[in-house]
């Protein structure tokens, strides 16, 4: 009876009156307990726009009332409308859309006059706040169960044939679970698909709850709905046995190419049951325009809302425009360049600047970093060498230290990639650039440092399960990856054609801008004289390998101009270089390529 539940009310948007109603013990057409709106209670007066796709049963009997005459104009409250009588409807979020005009949850929506939601007066365990989840719906035959049984009869399910009839309830630990499994499905199944069966029939039985939203990919679309009602066991016509909960189904699917790609990765995991909670806004958010959430955000006063929640997790990842005045504080000879290589990060997302060693690789990889993130604590920078590993780079088990017991353990540790990974997409942060800087990053193996993740450089919408913790991983899409190559260590053709595929690869260079102007530019800003820039150039053409030629940073330094400065980064740093790149040929380095040598050269004829 209705009066086992005490009295729900809802408050309308934009501030407006109440609707009232109780929850009833009779069950729907798909299992979910039905609501009476009660008599005199007020409703909207208009729909949001997509409220007819999203929710079109009860679109449909809202216009049915209308028509009927049962929702009528309210005198008393002018520009709503009311009810003339109790109205029964299939479940609490059928008839909180009606009233609202819009797709609601009506266990959170509906609330007892002290503020408690109504699911909290549901007979479910582990009543919280809503979640949102992925079920796949292909049985061990191959038929769609999305298209064959869950859309048609509303509801989701899990199969459960070797599951025993007695003994299973939803309020059963895990542990005990897990013992059922093991006894009933021992010698059907191997060790890992019971342990992912105990995985699932957890969050199926005890974890779900009314109100929870789901997620069904079918057919090239994502079918999206909310679940009604606790889970039941069900013996179907040819005697095969499921769990089933009730589903209010959307009408229409998602195209899955066009689900955003933060939802996408989710949906890649190799799961049959899934939390997406942490896309639920990308879900909440689908079939519904921008301009209507913004609307329905304006509704609310103070704080923050669903509909602000949703518009930030669709906010697309931008990078700013770099400005002439940025491209002047590099002395790039042209924002034009800067603006190109922001719009290669914003493509690819990935990118490297390959050239000659004192080309400003690293130095313009975080300068520029730190002006599309924002700031340097959005950049991370890590140096590969030969000896790096993936357990440097992402995470693996490393020594440490108890803090109490002072024992040292060997203990799952997050390197740099996993670390930014995880900053990038907490809340709040997943719509801000964050970038990891691989300075030298053809010195290490890069199949061995990057393991699986080698994949999701090139398929950044799908996840992968990592080696060491057995998570689903996948790369924000608002984490870019800038790497540096010095060519004169290994040439970029013997680059292999997996990592050309992956980045897209910028060359800083003495022959091209802007390295080969950026002497020049910094001696006028120093206001020094050109002697440096011609002996530089000189020098570059005196070398015909253009991966050896010498970059200007080694003469941007204040040392080089005290007394000797010059002499001395020649003959400690630059010739050096060149003695390497000559090894083993009959080559007198400081006679061709130095200072006095290079002086002659540039030195004006006389008159």
């Amino acid at each position: 009876m209705a009066d086992e539940y005490p009295e729900f009310q809802l408050r309308l948007p934009n501030g407006g009156p109440l609707a009232r109603g109780r929850l009833l013990t009779e069950r729907g057409t798909n299992g979910a307990q039905k609501f009476m709106v009660l008599a005199g209670s007020l409703a909207r007066a208009d729909c949001v726009p997509s409220f007819a796709a999203r929710k079109p049963s009860s679109y449909v009997l809202r216009e049915q009332w209308i028509g009927e005459g049962v929702l009528v104009p309210s005198e008393q409250w002018p520009g709503w409308l009311e009810a003339v009588e109790d109205i029964v409807c299939n479940s609490p979020s059928a008839a909180a859309s009606i009233v609202i005009g819009d797709n609601a949850s009506g266990y959170r929506s509906w609330k007892t006059q002290d503020g408690h939601p109504l699911g909290d007066f549901i007979p479910q365990p582990a009543w919280g706040a809503p979640r949102t989840w992925l079920v796949r719906g292909s049985n061990a035959a191959g038929a769609d169960l999305v298209q064959t049984m869950w859309l048609p009869e509303g509801l989701v399910s899990l199969a459960a044939t070797r599951l025993r009839r007695d003994g299973v309830r939803p309020e059963m630990s895990k542990d005990a679970l897990r013992r059922i499994v093991e006894e009933d499905y021992e010698s059907t199944a191997s060790y890992s698909q019971r342990k992912g069966l105990v995985e699932d029939l957890n969050a199926f039985l005890s974890i779900m709850k009314p109100g929870d939203g789901v997620c069904a990919p079918s057919g090239g679309k994502l079918y999206v709905g909310e679940i009604t009602g606790v889970a039941e066991r069900e013996v179907l016509e040819d005697g095969r046995s499921i769990l089933r909960r009730p589903v209010d189904w959307q009408a229409t699917g998602y195209p899955y190419d066009d689900l955003p790609e933060g939802l996408q990765q989710k949906l890649s995991v190799q799961h049959d049951v899934a939390d997406l909670t942490t896309v639920q806004a990308l879900v909440d958010g689908l079939g519904r325009s921008d301009e209507e959430l913004a609307d329905e955000a304006g509704d609310t006063s103070g704080g923050t809302s669903d509909e602000i929640a949703v518009i930030t997790a669709r906010r697309k990842v931008e990078l700013p425009e770099p400005s002439e005045e940025f491209a002047q504080e590099l002395l790039v000879h042209d924002a034009a360049w800067l603006r190109e290589v922001r719009d290669l990060l914003a493509d690819e997302r990935q990118l490297i600047f390959y050239g000659p060693p004192g080309t400003g690789k690293t130095y313009l990889a975080q300068e520029l970093a730190e002006f599309l993130g924002g700031g340097p604590e959005r950049v991370k920078l890590v140096q590969f060498h030969p000896s790096y590993a993936y357990e440097d780079f992402f995470e693996g088990f490393r020594p440490q230290e108890d803090p109490e017991t002072r024992q040292v353990a060997f203990r799952l540790t997050a390197g740099p990639l996993r670390e930014l990974a995880d900053l990038a997409s907490s809340e709040g942060n997943r719509h801000i650039p964050h970038f990891l800087i691989i300075d030298e990053i053809n010195r290490a193996n890069l199949a061995k440092v990057f393991g699986e993740l080698y994949f999701l450089l090139e398929y950044r919408n799908r996840s992968v399960r990592l080696t060491y913790s057995g998570d689903d991983f996948a790369l924000p899409p608002n984490l870019f990856v800038i790497g540096t190559m010095n060519t004169a260590d290994r040439s970029i053709a013997l680059v292999d054609a997996a990592m050309r595929r992956r980045f897209a690869f910028v060359e800083l260079s003495p022959r091209t801008e802007p390295t080969r102007g950026l002497l020049r530019r910094w001696l006028a800003a120093e206001e020094r004289g050109t002697e440096p820039a011609d002996l530089l150039d000189e020098l570059n053409r005196r070398i015909s390998d253009p991966d050896f030629q010498v970059g200007p940073s080694y003469l941007m330094k204040a040392g080089v101009y005290r007394d000797g400065g010059m002499e001395r980064t020649w003959r400690t740093k630059i010739l050096p270089l060149l003695e390497e790149y000559h090894y083993g040929e009959d080559v007198k380095v400081e006679q061709r390529y130095g200072l006095a040598s290079l002086r002659d050269a540039i030195a004006p004829p006389p008159a």
